[in-house]
């Protein structure tokens, strides 16, 4: 106990000694661990955006008018038989027309005058929304398909999934975790970069107590501790100001953005604000233990 409070008194001496120096580092590792918070939440956001589109994706295939029940059977007993294939539906011309009404305006409904120009159609629920290409493919190679589809002279006419929109959202979101991981990597870099110069200069202006410490047989791990110590004094001090400046976006700002866009589901439970919080502790500790460590070794030799 007598050696922590050494290292602490050791690591505060140091502190005060190399203000500005310390001050830049914590900087750093405030900015780097609060925009890695950002990105932890920005990318927890994005996942859930994700899986409610995922949930909305599905395929619907259009069946001609003058086609057995048989037939229809066949073909949703193949398509259910799919391995990313979650349920299948059948809605008749009439149903198909009904929700069309209860989904457009009136006026729109009323022109059609008694008149149903609307197929039937299978509705395809997927298990894997990745697997919404391949899952079409097949629909699209069986033979049932090309025979009761709504248009026989080009079946991939009959099947509805968005194709672009699906391909584009996959896209984006695998862009975006490859760039939210190539940020976090390189500020945690600059967050090292910081605290090994600064522990370099701490380990400078003390050259001379060091000599004399070895030379009364200090230990190494002695001479260490009070280093070790102030590189943590720094990731303490700068994953506090992130995390407080998380929870102040999160009780102001995100109530609002969430106000503004009704329509995403952004909303995070506190648990998972709260494993944030440990997540950026974790990390500015050991960004801060790393960052001593390496340079202990380049310049101390111990």
């Amino acid at each position: 106990m007598s050696s922590f409070f050494y290292f602490l008194k050791e690591s505060l001496t140091g502190f005060t000694r190399n203000l500005s120096t310390a001050l830049g580092s914590i900087v750093t590792i405030f900015l780097s661990l609060l925009i890695i918070g950002i990105f932890l939440v920005g990318g927890s956001v994005v996942n859930n955006v994700v899986k409610s589109v995922e949930q909305e994706v599905n395929i619907t295939v259009w069946i001609a008018d003058d086609v057995s029940s048989s037939d229809v059977q066949s073909l949703q007993s193949a398509i259910q038989s799919m391995s990313a294939v979650s349920s299948v539906s059948f809605t008749d011309k009439d149903q198909a027309l009904e929700n069309f009404k209860k989904s457009s305006s009136s006026d729109i409904a009323e022109s059609l005058d008694g008149q149903n120009p609307l197929p039937a159609s299978i509705d395809v629920e997927l298990s894997d929304p990745q697997m919404v290409e391949d899952v079409a493919n097949q629909i699209e190679a069986n033979t049932t398909f090309q025979k009761i589809c709504d248009n026989p002279s080009d079946p991939s006419d009959s099947l509805r999934y968005g194709e672009k929109t699906v391909d584009r959202l996959f896209q984006l979101t695998s862009y975006v975790r490859v760039i939210g991981v190539a940020l976090i990597v390189l500020l945690i870099f600059i967050a090292l970069v910081f605290i090994n110069n600064t522990i370099r200069l701490a380990i400078l202006a003390r050259r001379k107590e060091i000599a004399i410490m070895r030379l009364v047989g200090a230990s190494n791990g002695f001479i260490r501790g009070p280093f070790l110590m102030e590189g943590a004094l720094h990731a303490i001090i700068g994953a506090a100001l992130a995390v407080g400046s998380l929870e102040l976006l999160r009780n102001l700002a995100l109530p609002q953005l969430q106000n503004a866009l009704t329509w995403l589901p952004i909303d995070l439970s506190t648990g998972t604000f709260a494993l944030f919080y440990v997540m950026l502790a974790v990390f500015g500790l050991v960004i801060g233990l790393l960052g001593s460590a390496f340079a202990m070794r380049r310049y101390l030799k111990v």
